[in-house]
């Protein structure tokens, strides 16, 4: 595919989010955990699952917040639709531009920019978590905030992430859990604690599928 045909597609692609986006119907529970972070000015590291990444970018839009995206070919398009919606992008992965991905994403914290990772991403396997966000908080002092979604009805890819695309007219909980502060001397040690994370990732998306389903 050329670049003039990627432009299209993610030009294409995006109109149509932005319609299908029109007709959910979207709630936040415990918002008040990401309004206090904003309000005392302390960035913070959104930590997700790549099956979830669509939603997500859609709720977050425009807010400036930078997602860190893999350099793989599919990455190309998940950027390129994250910049349309109004974000900021950081490049690379654990497979690939690990090193020069974390220090940008160090930078853009320092910077006063709120980041995004997909912990299982870019290969998986589903609902891992690598160590990526943990460095980074370790270095920075900034918080982990599980941020998770649940669609009432949804088309799901037949990818190892089992992608997620709300229906028309979908109720969609996005939930936020309590933050996650790593206090280790060293990156090693960080990158050891990446169980807290899974159990509270899974604890996150319990919440929003039990509220979804019945809503209050």
């Amino acid at each position: 595919m050329t670049d003039r045909q990627l432009t299209w597609l993610v030009l294409a692609g995006t109109a149509v989010l932005r319609m299908l986006a029109a007709t959910w119907r979207i709630r936040h529970t415990n918002p008040e955990i990401v309004n206090a972070l904003r309000h005392s000015r302390q960035p913070f590291v959104h930590v997700l699952l790549h099956g979830q990444l669509l939603p997500l970018l859609w709720t977050h839009r425009a807010r400036g917040i930078s997602v860190i995206i893999s350099e793989h070919r599919d990455g190309e398009m998940i950027a390129r639709v994250a910049h349309q919606l109004g974000c900021r992008t950081v490049r690379g992965s654990t497979s690939r531009g690990a090193a020069r991905a974390l220090l940008r994403a160090c930078r853009e914290i320092e910077d006063g920019h709120d980041l995004a990772i997909t912990v299982d991403g870019p290969r998986g396997p589903a609902g891992s978590v690598a160590p990526g966000a943990l460095v980074i908080s370790q270095r920075t002092g900034a918080p982990l905030v599980p941020t998770v979604a649940s669609a009432s009805r949804a088309w799901r890819l037949k990818s190892w992430d089992r992608f997620m695309i709300p229906k028309p007219f979908a109720r969609i909980v996005v939930t936020y859990g309590e933050p996650i502060h790593v206090e280790a001397d060293t990156a090693r040690d960080a990158a050891a604690d990446v169980e807290r994370v899974r159990v509270a990732l899974l604890a996150a998306c319990a919440s929003a599928e039990e509220q979804v389903v019945a809503p209050k």
